[in-house]
């Protein structure tokens, strides 16, 4: 992708504190018109990062809002989603923190990040995509720690979206993760696998205060996820050229090990500890889709399905995917890709 002369006019707006960029032209001269480009954008005083990629103007636009949440989607936005730009315009955002907007603008480790905060620079970009593209309303995809972030963007905003779609949908910090330990723990129990289940004893049941502990279980769940589910295509998680120099590539560690600690915290006291959805309310004013692996062990399906269960909103549903886990595969992709087709679709139109 290339910069275009809108996004290099962008990068000089840095440090303009506002909600979203006053009065941004639309550069849609026809439905039919495709688009191409990447750039910095200011928003809410700083530049971050945006790609936008589709076939035509016209085509219904889809907000990624990735996990991590240091993991930007944007490196590997193409190979996943090759094809998907013939019928909608796929807008990856690296957030706070993440990706090309934390090389941009490091953040010291003293600097933290908020959900409240990221969710007004969740709103903001929306409300930019929207002026830009000239679009009343885009589609709002979360997965895993976006889903987190998606759901407070539906919930402080729905008349900006035509739909939130969840994957890997988190509810509830203390319930997700002593689910995750007390499902590993059975599983590990039930394989005779005594090294870890002599290892996770000792890590002890959540909460916890040192912010090892949530990436150390995490490596158990990889490993009995791992056995229940079938890899992703190998070529995902090869980064595209722009995203692949070493420059970028320490960008993303670095920003990976800083967005960790924020959302985990040095005493178990990160982001992640607040977090409880059903808290916000249970009534969305938009229609709502859950997307879950079935093995998945870190957001546990059956934890889901009771938040989903609890929830009004003017149409839902829920979509169990078979030899799949807390990660995306083909299966979750595929699953993704019909309830956008069957069942977001029909919601454009009313």
């Amino acid at each position: 992708m290339r910069i275009t002369s809108l996004a290099l006019l962008l990068l000089s707006c840095f440090g303009v504190a506002q909600a979203a960029p006053p009065d941004v032209p639309s550069i849609c001269a026809s439905p039919a018109q495709p688009v191409r480009e990447q750039g910095y954008v200011p928003i809410n005083g700083i530049g971050q990062w945006i790609t936008l990629t589709g076939a035509a103007c016209g085509n219904p636009v889809i907000l990624f809002i990735h996990g991590g949440p240091g993991n930007a989607l944007s490196p590997y936005a193409e190979a996943i989603y090759a094809g998907w730009e013939r019928h909608y315009t796929l807008v990856q955002w690296d957030q706070r923190g993440a990706g090309m907007t934390y090389a941009k603008q490091r953040p010291t480790d003293d600097v933290p990040l908020t959900v409240e905060q990221m969710r007004d620079d969740g709103i903001a970009v929306a409300r930019y995509i929207e002026q830009h593209l000239g679009q009343q309303k885009v589609i709002l995809m979360g997965s895993s720690w976006g889903s987190i972030l998606g759901v407070h963007m539906a919930k402080a905003r729905p008349d900006l979206f035509h739909a939130y779609v969840g994957t890997a949908q988190v509810v509830n910090a203390r319930d997700n993760e002593s689910g995750m330990y007390r499902e590993v723990m059975a599983l590990a129990q039930a394989a005779g696998d005594t090294s870890t289940v002599d290892k996770l004893t000792a890590l002890g049941a959540p909460p916890w205060t040192d912010p090892r502990n949530f990436g150390i279980l995490r490596r158990f769940d990889r490993k009995y996820e791992g056995l229940a589910t079938d890899a992703p295509p190998r070529h995902w998680w090869q980064p595209a050229p722009f995203y692949a120099t070493p420059q970028a590539l320490a960008d993303a560690e670095a920003a990976d090990d800083y967005s960790y600690i924020q959302f985990i915290g040095l005493r178990g006291d990160g982001m992640f500890a607040k977090v409880d959805l059903p808290a916000l309310g249970t009534r969305f004013a938009l229609p709502v889709f859950f997307i879950m692996g079935e093995a998945d062990l870190l957001t546990s399906p059956v934890i889901a399905r009771r938040y989903f269960d609890s929830i009004s909103a003017p149409y839902k549903s829920f979509t169990l995917v078979k030899r799949a886990g807390h990660d995306p595969n083909q299966a979750v992709h595929d699953a993704q890709w019909t309830v956008l087709r069957d069942k977001v679709a029909p919601q454009l139109l009313r």
